[in-house]
């Protein structure tokens, strides 16, 4: 049972004695002091202020409603002497206040105006019920009474707008973080996911092209099936992690890792030994020793992801090149410079460009993610080929 139902069955029974607690002094009232009914519409009132809604299938909008239209009703019946009668007006009154504010608070949509002011109507009216009727009151008396019943009605319904607002922007900031998470999953999907799956998918094309030489012996077989077997595996594990995020976004406490590890500089040498194992293009590293913890974790992340992006893309449209260079190093005013950099070869359509036929939201939303860090990502025609940089501040 969760914490919820077993709260929501407390509120029903302490609703249950509220309610018999009104209905026991009626029991030993004479008859014709008129106790009962307005012992019943108090009794009613302190179940509906009290009680979790919905109960079945009533929801908080219809009980507000019924019991201020019970309410009103009540105002229009005369009650003879109305001395006894008046004991069961505060708690009404105080129930109505505490129904109006749960109103204002909770009703969805259009419906909270219709349910807030039939319930602060029955408030305010709430003491016509005696005045009107009783001898010595009258008009006069009638409306001072309204009236001061008026500003505790004002202020129910201030708290409820002000508590309303609240679990709005809390809404608000829940979905924002949610979208942000989301976001950030499909930002870890396209770079590590589509990477793998790019790289065996290009692995694939060329053992049918039966590029290389004509006859490819057991051993180059079995290290290409290695190849395409180690990048599923990543593929893989990248996916698990991401449908863990997504149900932790969800609010699912699954006790696995975050999405994707960090990534940081230091990792080149292993993106671009495996970039390198499965391209016939000639790779050179360079990683000046400068750059060792010169970024931040979140920096060294984003030029990781760039570095990534960048090596995707040389193997999407220009998988013909023959020297691809990663560069990361100081700029001349200490910031942090990562680079890659291919000689061309037949391309495939521009990277980048409007008319691309599919993808091009990696280096967009590395672009973003940069600007939010403080750096810039540029990505154009640099000699006979194409180049990504990125530039990062430093922390020191």
């Amino acid at each position: 049972m969760t914490d919820q139902v077993r709260g929501g069955r407390r509120r029903r029974w302490w609703s249950a004695v509220a309610a018999g607690g009104m209905l026991a002094p009626a029991v030993i009232t004479p008859p014709e002091a008129g106790a009962w009914l307005p012992a019943v519409l108090a009794a009613l009132a302190l179940a509906v202020a009290i009680c979790a809604w919905p109960i079945g299938r009533i929801s908080l909008a219809q009980a507000a409603s019924g019991l201020a239209a019970l309410s009103l009703a009540a105002d229009c019946v005369a009650f003879g002497k109305p001395g006894p009668a008046l004991l069961w007006l505060p708690f009404e009154g105080a129930a109505l206040l505490v129904v109006l504010e749960r109103a204002v608070r909770d009703v969805p949509g259009p419906r909270v105006g219709v349910v807030g002011a039939l319930t602060g109507a029955a408030a305010v009216l709430l003491p016509l019920r005696f005045t009107l009727h009783a001898p010595q009151t009258g008009l006069k008396e009638s409306v001072f009474a309204a009236s001061l019943a008026f500003f505790p009605v004002a202020c129910a319904t201030g708290v409820g707008l002000y508590l309303r607002s609240l679990d709005g922007r809390r809404a608000r900031a829940v979905a924002s973080a949610r979208r942000e998470q989301r976001l950030e999953v499909a930002g870890d999907l396209h770079d590590f996911v589509a990477h793998e799956v790019t790289g065996i998918v290009l692995e694939a094309q060329a053992a049918q092209l039966g590029e290389g030489p004509p006859a490819v012996g057991a051993e180059e077989q079995r290290a290409l099936l290695h190849r395409i077997e180690q990048a599923g595996l990543r593929a893989l594990e990248s996916m698990d992690r991401t449908v863990a995020a997504l149900r932790g976004a969800d609010g699912v406490d699954t006790g696995e890792p975050p999405p994707t590890r960090s990534h940081g500089l230091a990792d080149l040498h292993e993106l671009v030994a495996r970039f390198a194992s499965m391209t016939a293009a000639a790779v050179a590293l360079s990683l000046e020793d400068e750059v060792a913890g010169a970024l931040s974790p979140e920096a060294g992340d984003t030029a990781y992801r760039v570095v990534l992006e960048a090596l995707t893309n040389v193997r999407r449209h220009a998988p013909r090149a023959g020297r691809i260079e990663v560069f990361a190093g100081l700029t001349a005013d200490r910031s942090v410079a990562v680079s890659v950099a291919d000689t061309g070869g037949v391309r495939e359509p521009e990277r980048g460009s409007g008319d691309r036929p599919r993808g091009g939201t990696g280096l967009a939303g590395l672009a973003e993610r940069a600007g939010a860090l403080g750096g810039t990502l540029e990505a154009g025609p640099y000699g006979p080929g194409w180049r990504v940089r990125c530039v990062l501040p430093a922390i020191r």
